[in-house]
C-alpha cells in the first residue's frame, strides 16, 4: 500500500516514514503543498497523510483543490492544530479523519487501517477470499487454521492483491504499491516475492493471468 506523507518537519517526517515502512507501508515523502499536488496528479496513492502548516500551499489549499478537482484519495490530516474550528474545516473540506500531534504511531496505523476499510467498503478488519485471511493489524496471513508471517515485501504484495480479489494487477501496479520513489526494482523482484508466497501459501493462493498479471480468487 502506497502512502504519500506531506510533513515539513524533517525530524517529524523521518520518524513517520521510517515506522511506516517498517509496517511494509510504501511511503513517499515531500514537505510541501504544491509538490504534494504534482505528486498527487502522477502518482496513484491508496492514502495521503497531510500536515497543514505546510510552505507553498498549506494542508487546507491543498485538500480544497483535491476535492475541487474530484479526487477522492483518502486523507488524513496530522497537525498541531487542535481547536475544534480547524478540526471541523478539515473535515468539511473532506478530509477523512484528523489526528493532532502528539500522537502515537500505533494510533496512526490503526487509523489508516480503519480508513482504508471504509474507502473500499468493508467494516471488518480482515481481508478474505476463499482460500486466505489476511489480518492488517499482525501482518499475517492464515489458510486452513495455519498461520504464516510474511516478510514485509510479501504483506505488501498480498495486501495489494487482498485489496481487490478477482482483479488483475499488473507487474506495474504492484511495484507502484510496494515499492518507494528511491528504491530501486530488480527485472525479477515481483516475481521472486510471488515464488516465496507460493512456498508458503500454496500454488493456487495467487494466479497468474499470463501476459496480464496476477490476482486472488473471490
Amino acid at each position: 500500500m502506497r502512502i504519500l506523507l506531506v510533513e515539513d518537519d524533517p525530524l517529524i517526517g523521518q520518524a513517520i516514514e521510517q515506522a511506516l515502512q517498517d509496517a511494509a507501508l510504501t511511503v513517499d515523502w515531500v514537505q510541501d503543498g504544491e509538490t504534494a499536488l504534482s505528486a498527487i496528479n502522477t502518482e496513484e496513492y491508496a492514502l495521503l497523510l497531510l500536515d497543514l502548516g505546510l510552505p507553498e500551499k498549506d494542508g487546507f489549499e491543498v485538500l480544497r483543490l483535491l476535492r475541487h478537482n474530484k479526487n477522492s484519495v483518502p486523507v488524513i490530516i496530522i497537525t498541531a492544530r487542535d481547536a475544534v474550528e480547524d478540526r471541523i474545516k478539515g473535515l468539511d473540506y473532506g478530509a477523512d479523519d484528523y489526528l493532532v500531534k502528539p500522537f502515537s504511531i500505533d494510533e496512526l496505523q490503526a487509523r489508516i487501517r480503519a480508513v482504508i476499510r471504509r474507502n473500499h467498503g468493508n467494516a471488518t478488519p480482515l481481508l478474505g477470499n476463499d482460500i486466505l485471511t489476511l489480518d492488517p493489524a499482525s501482518r499475517e496471513v492464515s489458510r486452513d487454521s495455519t498461520v504464516y508471517t510474511l516478510s514485509s515485501r510479501e504483506y505488501a504484495l498480498l495486501h495489494a492483491l487482498m485489496l481487490r480479489p478477482g482483479s488483475i494487477l499488473s507487474r506495474a501496479e504492484l511495484e507502484e504499491r510496494i515499492y518507494g520513489w528511491n528504491e530501486e526494482v530488480a527485472s525479477n523482484a515481483i516475481e521472486f516475492i510471488i515464488h516465496g508466497l507460493r512456498k508458503k501459501l500454496g500454488k493456487d493462493a495467487i494466479k497468474n493471468v499470463r501476459g496480464l498479471g496476477w490476482m486472488v480468487s473471490k
